[in-house]
Parts: structure tokens; C-alpha cells; sequence
């Protein structure tokens, strides 16, 4: 399996899913921490995977979105952004917006 159909699979198989350097409890940078942080405020169930875990991956993902940094969120498989489209979002109330209107699952 190729890193862009690993990228494919993790995209479509989970309803939220954030591309991230560490991980939820450890996160590895600002801006990863930041995500987090709008995530768990959402109260939204979602999967993460750890780039600095897998070079491919991280390398992969750039090029899968085309977009150059890392976070990266994806909801029902649409790429959103990084943490400051994450932020605008949140603060203009699009990203509670999106978790209600498409019925995302929340965090246990």
C-alpha cells in the first residue's frame, strides 16, 4: 500500500481526523497543542496520528492536501486546514457549526 492510499484510508475511515507532531496527551509543538486544544473544547470524538512517527507520512501528507505544514485537520474526509484555519473557525463559531450540522460523534 502505497503512503498516499494509507493517507486515503485514515482519511476516510474516521469522521475527524488530525494529522499532528506528537499526540493528544503530548503533543510535540504550538501549533499541534493548539488544535488539540479547539478539538477537545468541540467535545468531538476524532483520531490522530503522530507524524514525527512516520517520516512517509509526514512527508505524505504535505503533498496529499498540497498544503505545506502540519497540523492538518480532515472532517468527513474534506481537508480543512492547519491550526490557524482551525482558530478562525472556532472563533467564528463554522467549527461547532460543522461538528452539529454533520452529526460528528462526540468524545467519550
Amino acid at each position: 500500500m502505497s503512503v498516499n492510499e494509507r493517507i486515503d484510508e485514515l482519511v476516510k475511515s474516521n469522521d475527524v481526523v488530525l494529522f499532528m507532531k506528537g499526540t493528544p496527551l503530548f503533543p510535540q509543538c504550538g501549533f499541534s497543542s493548539k488544535a488539540i486544544a479547539i478539538l477537545d473544547h468541540l467535545g468531538v470524538a476524532y483520531e490522530s496520528v503522530d507524524v514525527l512517527q512516520d517520516m512517509e507520512i509526514r512527508a505524505g501528507i504535505k503533498e496529499y492536501s498540497d498544503w505545506p505544514t502540519i497540523p492538518q485537520l480532515y472532517v468527513k474526509g474534506e481537508f480543512l486546514g492547519g491550526s490557524d484555519i482551525m482558530m478562525e473557525m472556532f472563533d467564528a463559531g463554522e467549527l461547532q457549526e460543522m461538528v452539529d450540522s454533520k452529526g460528528l460523534a462526540k468524545a467519550v
